[in-house]
């Protein structure tokens, strides 16, 4: 089964570009951004010669010996089944944080060969950038985010038509009943499956859910296997009970972090590089809090004050050990937890939509606004409720103070806006900057 991801529109942009340099693909593990390449080999290119610095270890002897890029190229070309010709070939460096000198050789490929197009990407690559004291040729190449699937991507396969009838939203009214009824059915289905590419092909193929459980926890069991791999050995512990204490986290009604649920008696100078760590494999949003919504906002943060969220809502539900069953079934034991599972939904579809991070903002005991989302003139505040019931302070205290001209309510109330009060559906957030831009 192929699931048609965005990030191949914004490759072919890159295929496309005059100006193009080298680019690294980002992201963490089991994301697909392997696929994603030899996809845009398929699509674009006559060939596409990939070379995988961990599967072939003889490959790193090439670029210690020289930076001349043609001599590189004339040398790859004896562990190609396929023609390296400029325009024509796609060259996709995998794995390649095995190899400095070839991270480094994305430099004269900028400088001396522009004309041939390289795509890089590697298994957790910030950390090991840092681990190894490796160099990221900056200004020469281009990085771009590779994410999981996205609702958005997951409903184009599921229901076409739902999706077109979205996409063509072009003024804020209510959505028909039967489109969000749709909507919703869908919605739930994703929030089981989460984004990662093999859980969603698991879901849509049918193959039960003793299967996506197996799926999922394999792939949490991989990570914990990096964790020990990747990590420096006094870190390794840090980073797993950090990773362990998420649902915690979240479950609290106060979400944001605290050390104590890590470890008793833990502290914040043990845990920052644990935590620095997680975030440079792409596995979870730190969401600072601000003093106060002004431009920019990371001029307010407050660097001790946070939030802590998975890059995955598939991921975190199974790493709470929350079965389907549980989730679906409306039991009033699932509460608390159900409200995080949203926030960290709606997190996941903010984020890429806007240049700036997300940010939230408490004043004392009185309120709390789950997210700021900074555009290019505004901070606009939004909070996030798992079911119709919005009942809640926080927003109108909010509005009292900083008077925003819009506010956001994601919620499962339908499309609605009123006196700069926006109510977007939970499983139309990936449609939130469209939204907002059709006010």
């Amino acid at each position: 089964m192929k699931i048609q991801r965005d990030i191949i529109q914004r490759l072919k942009q890159w295929h496309v570009s005059k100006n193009r340099k080298p680019l690294i693909l980002k992201g963490a593990r089991q994301t697909g951004k392997t696929w994603v390449m030899r996809e845009l080999g398929k699509e674009c290119f006559d060939f596409t010669a990939e070379f995988n610095f961990d599967r072939t270890t003889e490959l790193a002897e090439i670029f210690e010996k020289t930076k001349d890029v043609k001599r590189i190229l004339n040398d790859l070309a004896l562990f190609s089944n396929v023609p390296v010709i400029p325009g024509k070939t796609l060259i996709i460096f995998d794995e390649i944080q095995e190899c400095n000198g070839a991270l480094n050789s994305l430099k004269y490929f900028c400088e001396d060969a522009p004309e041939y197009h390289i795509i890089a990407a590697g298994s957790l690559l910030g950390v090991s950038i840092k681990k190894k004291k490796m160099s990221v040729p900056v200004g020469k190449v281009e990085i771009l985010n590779m994410r999981p699937v996205s609702f958005k991507e997951f409903l184009h396969h599921t229901d076409e038509k739902i999706f077109g009838f979205i996409e063509e939203i072009s003024q804020i009214d209510p959505l028909p009943a039967i489109v969000f009824n749709r909507l919703h059915e869908e919605y739930r289905r994703y929030q089981l499956s989460g984004g990662m590419p093999e859980a969603v092909v698991s879901l849509l193929d049918n193959r039960g859910m003793t299967r996506l459980e197996d799926v999922l926890q394999n792939i949490l069991n991989l990570y914990t296997l990096d964790f020990s791999k990747y990590a420096d050995a006094v870190q390794i512990a840090r980073i797993n009970s950090i990773w362990n204490s998420l649902p915690s986290q979240l479950a609290k009604e106060n979400r944001k972090f605290i050390y104590k649920v890590v470890k008793t008696g833990a502290r914040a100078r043990e845990y920052e590089d644990a935590l620095l760590w997680l975030e440079e494999a792409g596995l979870v949003y730190r969401v600072y809090n601000v003093s106060k919504p002004g431009i920019p906002l990371s001029a307010y943060r407050d660097v001790s004050a946070f939030k802590l969220y998975a890059f995955d809502c598939g991921i975190l539900r199974r790493l709470a050990k929350l079965s389907p069953e549980i989730m679906l079934s409306g039991h009033l034991g699932f509460t608390e937890f159900k409200g995080a599972l949203a926030e960290n939904a709606v997190l996941q579809s903010i984020e890429p939509q806007f240049d700036e991070k997300s940010f939230y903002w408490t004043s004392g005991n009185k309120a709390e606004i789950d997210f700021l989302i900074q555009t290019a003139t505004q901070i606009i505040p939004a909070e996030v409720k798992s079911e119709k019931r919005v009942s809640g302070k926080s927003l109108a205290v909010y509005n009292k103070k900083f008077g925003p001209e819009i506010r956001i309510r994601f919620s499962l109330n339908n499309l609605h806006h009123e006196n700069g009060l926006l109510n977007i559906p939970v499983f139309l957030a990936d449609w939130t900057k469209r939204i907002i831009n059709i006010l």
